[in-house]
This record gives structure tokens, C-alpha cells and sequence, in this order.
């Protein structure tokens, strides 16, 4: 995510402008996206249940999404490439991932830094509605291609008799985020008060 952040960085000052900057960090952020499939795995599966104090359901929502994102609307949909909001969930999804792995990094050392601790609690208030945002306004600008070039979807008749239409299916997970996205805000709003008031608690007991 840090290669992402610099390439970000380094397109905006040779270009001078944040229009289309997603094509200088494209084949990272595919990457590194899809490599959180991995994660995702391990949280589940594996090793990371009790060093990363997430709710599973949420996370993997949250992954899930954004490796849809990646994939089956940027990368799919080329003309969306070019849109602002692009860039809107890219830098959200960049800063998050910078502070959540520098405080996972930090913490298994056993040295965290309230400064990390404090960005990883409170910047998400902030990061997490500028992502969704992106990610809504991303799929809302490939609904019109989708339809008019019938992307993904299946038409009658056909020998499996089984119809889909993708753009109905863009529209269906627009909506999903109504109920999935506030019990993802409110959870960290809850787990910010929980870690942050426990944290002031020991100062002033110490």
C-alpha cells in the first residue's frame, strides 16, 4: 500500500493534475487487492482471530467488496477508469490500509504508538464514508456501459435456461450497502470508545 501511496503521489507531481491517476497505480492496487483475499483466509481459517479484533462477517464484506471493485467494475468497466471517484475510494482504501498494517505491525511487536493507535481508531470516521462514496459513485458511472453493452449478463433463451442481468446485479449491491455499511461504522465507532477510553483510563492511572 505503500508503493501504491508513492506511485499516487509521483503520477499527481508529474502530471500536475489527479485526473486519471488511477492507471499509474493500476497493477498494484490489483495485487495487493486481490492478495487480501489471503488475509481474509487466514482471519477465518487460521491465525488471525486473536490478533486482529474484527468482526469476520464485516471484514469479509468489506474485502469482498473491494476486490468486486477492482475487478468486476474498474477493471471491467474501462471507461470508469478515468472518473474522480475512482481516485476517491483508491486514496481512502491507501490511507486505511497503511495505518491498519503499521497498527497490526506495531502491536505484534508489542510496541505500539498511541499516535497509530489513535489514526486507526478516528480517521476511519472520516476515510470509511469518502471509500463508500467512491465505490457508490463508481458503480452508479459503469451502470449506464453495463447496460448498453449487456457486460456479465445472460440472456433467454439459452440451453441452461438461466437468465442474469448484471446491471440489475450492480444495482442489488448498491443497495446492500444500506444495511452492511452503518453496522461496519457503528462497529468501529464502538470499538474506538472501547480502545481509546481504555487507553486514557491507563494514563491517568499511571
Amino acid at each position: 500500500w505503500l508503493v501504491i501511496a508513492v506511485g499516487l503521489v509521483r503520477a499527481y507531481l508529474a502530471k500536475g493534475s489527479y485526473h486519471s491517476l488511477y492507471y499509474s497505480i493500476e497493477k498494484p492496487l490489483k495485487f495487493f487487492q486481490t492478495g487480501a483475499l489471503l488475509e481474509e483466509y487466514l482471519l477465518i481459517t487460521k491465525y488471525l482471530p486473536g490478533i486482529v479484533p474484527s468482526s469476520v462477517v464485516l471484514t469479509a464484506f468489506q474485502v469482498m467488496s473491494r476486490v468486486f471493485l477492482t475487478w468486476a467494475v474498474t477493471h471491467s468497466v474501462k471507461e470508469v477508469q478515468t472518473e474522480d471517484s475512482v481516485l476517491l475510494f483508491v486514496v481512502a482504501w491507501t490511507i486505511t490500509e497503511i495505518i491498519r498494517y503499521s497498527f497490526y505491525t506495531f502491536s505484534l511487536l508489542n510496541h505500539l504508538p498511541y499516535l497509530i493507535k489513535w489514526a486507526r481508531y478516528t480517521l476511519f470516521i472520516v476515510l470509511y464514508p469518502m471509500g463508500v462514496s467512491g465505490e457508490l459513485l463508481t458503480i452508479y458511472a459503469a451502470l449506464p456501459f453495463v447496460r448498453q453493452s449487456g457486460l456479465y449478463s445472460i440472456s433467454l433463451p439459452n440451453k441452461y435456461n438461466f437468465s442474469f442481468d448484471y446491471y440489475t446485479f450492480l444495482i442489488l449491491v448498491m443497495i446492500s450497502y444500506i444495511p452492511i455499511f452503518p453496522q461496519l461504522y457503528f462497529h468501529m465507532l464502538h470499538q474506538r470508545r472501547k480502545v481509546l477510553s481504555h487507553t486514557e483510563e491507563h494514563k491517568k492511572s499511571e
